[in-house]
């Protein structure tokens, strides 16, 4: 395993100029959910070239096979491809060229430390054959959006003889070189809620012959969330935090609809699964002295990621093997899709540091977030590791 692993470094090491170069291509040219052809097809030549076997799904996105066929044990590693709306801010020679989109939580640091664990392995493959590895590098869109791409992935049959699933996320809070693991849960639930209220308008003058939509929708905004910390256990660590609120548009007329949007966030995955009709009884009973009609809508996003022992395990072997320093790191409220892949096989996600050591810590869905080119490097040697390492564990554990 030593040898594998040490070679695996050797590969990545060699190839990170071109590695660096392909990040800052997608860096510039970021694409939204659902439309990241261009990120295909140029992660799909990249593989083609090396003689990776390459299926592309029926929308974006793309498998790509190495190591044995008829797989006794098969790994999986996943990466998101889109950017986000956002506009970029940070000045930086490769800047987006694209107005109102930037790759600003790093999925293009993950594509490319993806592309060069599968390149790497590649290399490896005769050890992987002997051992009777299977790898699956899974590509996948649309990670920014509820619902996220991870359901389209998995309809393509990605996780078809997966036996473990690995994926690494930024994390501009640690330094390059080291890795945030944990093992449980390391992120969060969350759904989008929407609240939509209708009701007898009128002139401001004349509240009392109105349902006072407005007064009603500020109960909404700042009431149901502080009832709902009161209604759940204090351990469920739900957060309903708005993003929108709208209503009229002009000041002396009270309006006859409104609404508000966000995001409810929970740590806790059995509440997350019971909590839409509470959610309904709160919104009903804040609304219910204004006269007015409220109508819930809950679109539920992701359950949390929720790490498995044995997969932290071959995390942490990986890091020894990759040269990376582990680093203990805390469940967070955001939210991934990549959870859905651990309801079809046991696996984890580590946090890759991205951070200059002593440099500043930025904030991912902000567009001066400035990440250390170096964690691609990083990102890479741990994806290639974890397979080797997970591999030798997984024989291990079989022979007793």
């Amino acid at each position: 395993m030593t040898d594998t692993l040490t070679a695996l470094g050797t590969s990545v090491r060699a190839m990170l100029p071109d590695l660096v170069e392909f990040r800052r291509d997608l860096h510039a040219h970021p694409e939204l959910s659902r439309q990241e052809t261009r990120t295909t097809d140029l992660v799909a030549r990249r593989l083609e070239a090396a003689g990776v076997r390459v299926r592309r799904f029926a929308g974006t996105g793309l498998a790509a096979d190495l190591g044995a066929e008829q797989a006794a044990y098969r790994v999986a590693l996943r990466a998101d491809m889109d950017a986000l709306p956002v506009q970029e801010q940070t000045g930086l020679p490769f800047s987006s060229t694209v107005d109102g989109v930037a790759h600003a939580c790093g999925h293009d640091v993950h594509v490319t430390a993806l592309l060069g664990a599968v390149l790497a392995l590649k290399e490896q493959e005769q050890a992987l054959l002997e051992r009777g590895t299977g790898v699956r590098a899974i590509f996948q869109a649309a990670e920014e959006v509820i619902p996220g791409g991870a359901h389209e992935a998995i309809a393509e049959g990605v996780m078809e003889g997966v036996d473990a699933v690995f994926a690494v996320h930024c994390d501009p809070s640690l330094d390059v070189g080291q890795v945030g693991l944990r093992e449980g849960p390391i992120t969060a639930a969350c759904d989008h809620i929407k609240v939509q209220l209708t009701g007898r308008g009128g002139h401001t003058s004349r509240p009392q012959l109105t349902e006072d939509l407005t007064y009603a929708l500020a109960k909404v905004v700042t009431d149901v969330p502080a009832a709902l910390s009161r209604r759940l256990d204090p351990r469920a660590g739900a957060a309903l935090v708005w993003g929108r609120v709208q209503a009229g548009t002009a000041s002396n007329v009270i309006p006859s609809e409104g609404e508000c949007s966000g995001t409810l966030r929970m740590l806790d995955a059995e509440a997350w699964l019971t909590v839409g009709p509470l959610l309904d009884e709160i919104v009903q009973g804040v609304v219910r002295p204004y006269g007015v009609e409220a109508r819930l809508e809950r679109i539920k996003g992701v359950p949390p990621v929720v790490n498995q022992a044995d997969a932290i395990d071959a995390l942490r072997f990986a890091c020894l093997g990759a040269g990376l320093q582990i680093a203990p790191t805390g469940q967070s409220l955001g939210g991934e899709d990549y959870s859905w892949y651990l309801s079809h096989a046991p696996g984890a996600m580590a946090r890759l540091g991205t951070r200059t050591p002593g440099g500043r810590t930025y904030d991912l869905h902000q567009g001066d977030v400035v990440i250390d080119e170096d964690s691609i490097g990083c990102g890479a040697r741990l994806l290639a590791s974890v397979v080797v390492a997970h591999t030798v564990k997984n024989e291990a554990g079989a022979h007793g």
